[in-house]
């Protein structure tokens, strides 16, 4: 089940714990996708917060957002990019999508496997689709003071079966989120501090959120092809068979 947008705005754009955890997904994804200079970039769900830094150079941003969740205006002060679409039918021609990124979109589907249908469409050659969900072995999986606490959360080899089987191939992986999810002053003051000894010690500390780089495999033709024999090939396509050729 979707959570509203009003509550989505407010938790990332109102709250301290919203925006310590906005920045922190943020930064891991800019880690991993540095630019997108002149490509298309989509996201949906509520991909929003992690979209900005690539306004001025992408040829196009997109943020998709589900009609149960509904849809805000986006980016603020700036043309609207922002559209309501049905979950698994979007407004955007198959193959154009160089860039994807999904968050909060995966885990409150009710029809995962057809969206991730949706994703392997609109993907492109080359095209790249990062998908954001909450670690089931965190803390912000187990509290609904976020938004990561609702819908299905995932450990890392269940999201990578689940890629794999909508014909996806998992390339990168990260997790980010090592802060606790508390609004107390003292975690808020400490909170880049535990996310940098987290990324440090990542498999001992489990993360709040997974973040998996996957792209989009196709498959080999798999037609008849030419299986018919030639029954008196020439034999100057074969050497050795001209000398042993004896002359009429």
């Amino acid at each position: 089940m979707h959570l509203d947008v009003q509550d989505l705005r407010n938790f990332y754009y109102r709250s301290t714990l919203g925006r310590a955890a906005q920045k922190a997904v943020r930064d891991q994804l800019l880690a991993l996708w540095p630019e997108a200079q002149g490509q298309t970039v989509v996201g949906f769900g509520f991909a929003a917060p992690l979209l900005r830094p690539y306004l001025a150079d992408a040829r196009r941003v997109t943020a998709l957002m589900p009609g149960p969740q509904g849809v805000m205006s986006w980016p603020a002060g700036m043309p609207n990019v922002s559209v309501l679409c049905e979950e698994t039918l979007w407004p955007i021609e198959t193959g154009h999508v160089d860039r994807l990124v999904v968050m909060h979109g995966l885990e409150t589907s009710e029809q995962p496997s057809a969206l991730l249908d949706e994703c392997w469409r609109v993907l492109g050659p080359g095209g790249k689709a990062m998908f954001i969900v909450p670690n089931r072995a965190g803390l912000w999986s187990r509290s609904d003071l976020t938004p990561f606490g609702y819908g299905r959360p995932y450990t890392l080899g269940q999201l990578e079966t689940q890629l794999k089987r909508r014909n996806f191939m998992p390339e990168r992986t990260a997790t980010t989120l090592y802060q606790p999810p508390s609004h107390r002053r003292f975690w808020r003051k400490t909170g880049e501090m535990w996310e940098r000894l987290g990324a440090s010690f990542s498999v001992v500390v489990a993360g709040g959120v997974i973040m998996v780089e996957a792209t989009k495999r196709v498959h080999a033709p798999s037609g008849p092809g030419l299986k018919e024999a030639v029954r008196r090939p020439l034999s100057i396509l074969n050497p050795t068979a001209a000398k042993e050729a004896k002359p009429v």
